[in-house]
């Protein structure tokens, strides 16, 4: 089903607001962004912007969301399962905050403070299609959020033999969420750019233990 002119134009605004952002904080915090800011990057009046997003924070959900999408597609590609899905994933937010470090600490900082999971900021059919041109399945791929791709593959993980731990998988996608969260956390602190390295040492050191 073709969408409307006026669902494109609204996914066209979504889209144009989450640019002039990744465009604005580069290093930044978040908190330091004003929605003034961002909506003269965008051309965008106030009231729209919290037309789309009644507010700020609700820009990093979304882009959470299309993260994980797009995180989903590259795993669908190259159809990987168990831990190697989950070194990928990892390896994968690692290079994203090399490109977006102020962004992606704004979003860890942001999950970490609420009292319980976000409810899932929508991504629209018209919004899918635009990011994602040259995908032609792109409606038809499940989107799942990193807790949820974690606990999917620690599941085919278990059943491949790779883990051996008697933990149920969401507990173990807990373990290996807090590992990645932490990791980002502590490379910031250290002022450093190796989260590949340390994500991998980190993940190593935890199958490691689980195994033993």
């Amino acid at each position: 089903m073709k969408a409307s002119t006026r669902e494109v134009k609204s996914a066209k605004i979504r889209i144009k607001v989450l640019n002039s952002i990744i465009s604005l904080l580069g290093t930044k915090p978040f908190k330091t962004l004003y929605v003034e800011d961002i909506c003269d990057k965008s051309k965008i009046s106030k009231v729209t912007f919290f037309k789309y997003f009644p507010q700020k924070e609700d820009t990093l959900l979304y882009y959470y969301r299309i993260w994980c999408l797009e995180n989903t597609i590259r795993q669908n590609k190259k159809r990987e399962e168990g831990l190697q899905a989950i070194k990928s994933l990892f390896d994968q937010m690692a290079t994203t905050y090399s490109k977006h470090p102020g962004l992606i600490l704004s979003l860890v900082s942001y999950l970490t403070s609420l009292d319980r999971p976000p409810a899932p900021f929508p991504l629209k059919p018209s919004e899918r299609t635009l990011i994602f041109p040259d995908e032609p399945d792109i409606l038809n791929y499940e989107l799942l959020s990193v807790p949820q791709m974690l606990e999917k593959y620690l599941l085919e993980a278990v059943f491949k033999g790779e883990i051996k731990s008697s933990s149920d998988t969401k507990e173990l996608s807990h373990m290996f969420l807090s590992l990645l969260y932490g990791s980002i956390v502590t490379c910031h602190l250290r002022q450093t750019d190796s989260l590949h390295i340390l994500l991998k040492r980190n993940l190593e050191y935890l199958i490691k233990g689980l195994n033993s």
